[in-house]
């Protein structure tokens, strides 16, 4: 069986940014999440997490790029969602979030040229205009995509960030051994491609 590898076709100036990441760091609502904030009848918050998201999450820290959370809002559940893919770096609640984006330079000792953020909405630019690699979301605010390098085809909540973490990937080959991986898996034993 031959294997096929898919070349997205990507800008050479976002791969060539890409190229450099070694940390990506994502916001919650309307990224990792379609931006709905469902409230229950005791206060609970809700919100959706696309697994497609967190799967690719997975692959990156496998890969060795790390992955952080910077939100503006506080929610029980991201916190359980960060650790069951094991993001060890999330700020909550941070309504001016480059507080949070200098520790995290300092503790990982990245550059901010190093650096892809993901946003979707205002309090994401400032963010986004100083990392090597600013993204948004399909469905972002407009001023965001005037000033993104890279627009995702999906909206946020919906593979967003999966499609975030292939561009990486693929950027710095490491996407086709991981799709290998898996092609092997899905070969009966004892049939060789």
């Amino acid at each position: 069986m031959s294997t096929l590898i898919q070349d997205p076709n990507y800008p050479e100036q976002v791969l060539n940014k890409a190229s450099n990441i070694k940390l990506l760091i994502c916001d919650v609502d309307g990224v990792l999440s379609n931006g709905q904030v469902i409230i229950g009848n005791n206060s609970e918050e809700l919100k959706t997490f696309n697994i497609k998201d967190g799967f690719g999450i997975k692959c990156l820290q496998k890969s060795g790029i790390a992955v952080a959370i910077i939100t503006g809002r506080n929610s029980k559940i991201v916190e359980k969602r960060c650790q069951e893919l094991g993001i060890e770096h999330y700020y909550q609640g941070q309504s001016n979030k480059q507080e949070a984006f200098d520790t995290l330079c300092k503790d990982l000792s990245v550059q901010p040229e190093q650096i892809c953020h993901i946003g979707d909405d205002l309090p994401d630019l400032p963010l986004l205009v100083q990392v090597g690699l600013g993204v948004t979301v399909a469905d972002g605010h407009w001023l965001m995509q005037q000033h993104a390098d890279w627009i995702t085809q999906n909206n946020g909540g919906f593979g967003a960030v999966r499609e975030v973490c292939d561009l990486i990937l693929h950027s710095q080959n490491k996407l086709e051994a991981i799709h290998q991986d898996y092609l092997t898996k899905a070969q009966p034993s004892g049939v060789k491609q």
